[in-house]
């Protein structure tokens, strides 16, 4: 085909119109299947666009705001307007089954209520749409990880993902046309104790083992698949990208410190979901690797431990001198 191709030609009015570069390109990717998978998937499908590829599907992919990153804490700026962020709706358990879905790249949630952020340094408030996971793959000794983000390098197991967009707009399509139309929250998950909250959600992956499986799922408060609240105020804050094709630019990042829990047993199920069919590659290792951050900063919020430090000299200043003056009365 590709020879073809090169030789191609359409007789029309006795004259010869060759199919430019441009045509070319395009067969080309209908050749390859044009379209973009994980690394972990390559050796089943040789020709699928891997990440380091995916600017072949959208150009937006080799951008300068892009996502994941590694975020460097001694780098990152203390910002005094990263407030907690204000959750609206998120201990609220909706009377309408929720949406569970294998579609190939990850287990995609979509809500049937729409929560929703603000506060927290966001110039305007956002709804929830879908959350989902990415993860890694279970060695012959341990869990490799597989975060998207990471911090001074380390990753954690797994990481969720809440989608939101604007309140004032009615999807991510019309999202997209804003600079502030999306905003993510970033959860790592690490390997701990059991987790009961994550039951209801786990069970229903043997019901959508397959790609295009879809299944209904009893709701829950939202907010039961994070942290404590008292453990939500340490995050950090850039502006970054989807990251997956279409990699839009025009996302916040909201990248909390503390980690949701999972047991190890509950983390490896997500694995037993697979990319295709059946007989096809497990759902595995589905991160992207990290970015570049460019001239980009990262913030961090007003609630970090930054002050515990002094805090403790104080301390240490005041239990010598209370000895002190103890002796001498």
């Amino acid at each position: 085909m590709w020879k073809s191709l090169q030789i191609l030609q359409y007789k029309c009015s006795n004259d010869v119109v060759y199919f430019s570069s441009q045509y070319y390109e395009t067969f080309a990717k209908l050749e390859v299947g044009g379209h973009w998978c994980y690394q972990s998937q390559k050796y089943e499908q040789p020709h699928c666009e891997g990440p380091r590829q995916w600017h072949l599907i959208d150009v937006t992919c080799k951008g300068n705001k892009q996502s994941p990153i590694n975020i460097v804490t001694k780098d990152v700026v203390y910002d005094k307007n990263l407030k907690p962020l204000n959750f609206e709706g998120y201990d609220v358990k909706g009377s309408s089954k929720w949406k569970i879905e294998n579609n190939g790249h990850t287990v995609k949630v979509t809500l049937s209520t729409s929560p929703k952020i603000g506060g927290g340094g966001l110039g305007r408030k956002y709804k929830v749409i879908e959350f989902h996971l990415h993860w890694g793959v279970q060695g012959v000794q341990q869990y490799l990880p597989g975060s998207e983000h990471s911090i001074d390098g380390e990753k954690q197991a797994m990481e969720l993902h809440i989608v939101h967009i604007r309140e004032d707009v009615s999807d991510i399509t019309e999202a997209k046309k804003h600079t502030d139309g999306v905003a993510v929250l970033a959860f790592f998950i690490k390997i701990e104790e059991e987790n009961k909250n994550y039951t209801t959600l786990i069970k229903e992956l043997e019901n959508i083992k397959y790609k295009g499986q879809t299944a209904q799922m009893e709701p829950l408060p939202l907010s039961s698949l994070l942290p404590p609240k008292e453990n939500l105020e340490r995050y950090y804050r850039y502006e970054g990208s989807l990251t997956t094709p279409d990699c839009h630019e025009g996302v916040i990042w909201t990248v909390f410190e503390k980690p949701v829990e999972l047991s190890i047993s509950q983390i490896s199920q997500f694995s037993t979901v697979y990319f295709d069919g059946k007989n096809s590659t497990n759902m595995v290792e589905n991160f992207r690797p990290v970015q570049l951050l460019n001239e980009r900063k990262v913030y961090r919020s007003s609630a970090t431990s930054i002050l515990l430090p002094s805090a403790k000299v104080l301390m240490l200043v005041l239990i010598p001198t209370y000895i002190l003056n103890s002796l001498f009365q």
